[in-house]
């Protein structure tokens, strides 16, 4: 008796690199809002393995234009708290929150891969009152680092198969 092998499924990466550009792109512009950094690493499809387009993902991020970083950063949410956080503490950050975008002009990023729940709050409000201290010259590359850490969990995760990378915070 003859045995059928089943057909391999294709893997994230490999829709991916096979993807429409439009498409890829969109997958991109959801884990970071730059139209430059999503058209470059679409670009320059096909990636080997994960590991090649993340570290392509990084050095692209490293490369952020002023502008394609003030797109990125417009396009950011704020971190969400778990949903059990004491109303004290959203509006203490909700506070901190307002006087750092009106400090930067942006929304404060920071990425949270790694925290358990529970230290989420306490490193979003630390983080943010450290940064605030910044100058504005000083405080962009900070949040470019961030963006680049949360773009590339986020383009992981969505490459893993864990879904839409845009949640990923």
């Amino acid at each position: 008796m003859q045995t059928r092998a089943t057909p391999a499924t294709p893997s994230s990466l490999d829709r991916f690199n096979t993807a429409p550009a439009d498409e890829a792109a969109r997958t991109l512009l959801a884990c970071l809002g730059s139209h430059d950094w999503a058209h470059r690493l679409t670009a320059h499809r096909p990636y080997p393995d994960l590991p090649a387009l993340l570290a392509a993902a990084d050095e692209a991020a490293y490369d952020l234009t002023p502008t394609a970083l003030t797109e990125a950063l417009s396009a950011e949410p704020q971190p969400a708290l778990p949903a059990d956080t004491y109303a004290a503490a959203h509006t203490a950050l909700s506070a901190a929150h307002a006087a750092y975008e009106s400090r930067f002009g942006h929304v404060f990023v920071i990425c949270l891969d790694g925290l358990k729940a529970d230290e989420a709050l306490d490193h979003v409000l630390a983080g943010i009152r450290s940064r605030l201290s910044n100058d504005p010259e000083d405080e962009r590359p900070v949040a470019a680092e961030e963006l680049r850490r949360l773009a590339k969990v986020r383009l992981g995760s969505a490459l893993r198969g864990a879904g839409n990378c845009a949640t990923s915070h």
